[in-house]
């Protein structure tokens, strides 16, 4: 079975501190395709403290996002009620990253559970993505798929960026990665 990795769908991306343009779409993407495929599903969760020296209060370039315990850091409640029990967000499938207040984080391939386990030591061979932001934390968390031997299919209904222009190049860098696009709406 292949795995899904839906990257950082939480509220502050969403529509909160970090908010792209597109993410209610991206997050409807996902629910989608997690609902008309046979996949695996795991979450990507940026989980900061308060003292992460990405934000800008503490010397970094981002605004306050992803405070762990905060309802910006929460996944979006849409996929605690998708109709596939066995694809909702629960302790054994969301990976949280960024928990090092000295490392920036993008990528989730090695966030971890609570008890421990890695994301990259969990996915299969094949790999799809869907998620926020495209320029950033999807592209590299599929730049390490990649690194890590996985092909990957990019989600393209299920994801959204902070910046179009920033996005779209991202998408091309991907795509000359051979990364493979697929889009439900050309079905």
């Amino acid at each position: 079975m292949d795995d899904f990795i839906v990257v950082d769908c939480q509220y502050d991306f969403i529509d909160g501190t970090m908010a792209c343009k597109g993410g209610h779409e991206a997050v409807s993407g996902c629910i989608q395709f997690m609902e008309t495929h046979d996949v695996r599903v795991c979450y990507t969760a940026d989980w900061h403290t308060r003292s992460n020296k990405s934000f800008a209060d503490n010397g970094g370039i981002w605004p306050v996002h992803c405070v762990e315990g905060t309802k910006g850091a929460s996944l979006d409640d849409a996929f605690y009620s998708v109709k596939k029990k066995e694809s909702r967000p629960g302790p054994r499938t969301i990976f949280r990253k960024g928990q090092n207040d000295d490392i920036e984080e993008y990528s989730g391939f090695y966030g971890y559970t609570d008890d421990g386990k890695r994301l990259c030591d969990l996915v299969s061979g094949h790999v799809y993505v869907g998620g926020i932001a495209t320029e950033y934390c999807v592209k590299e968390t599929v730049r390490a798929l990649l690194k890590g031997g996985h092909t990957v299919t990019l989600l393209l209904d299920g994801i959204a960026g902070v910046n179009e222009e920033d996005a779209k190049a991202a998408l091309q860098e991907m795509k000359d990665w051979g990364v493979q696009f697929l889009s439900e709406k050309d079905r």
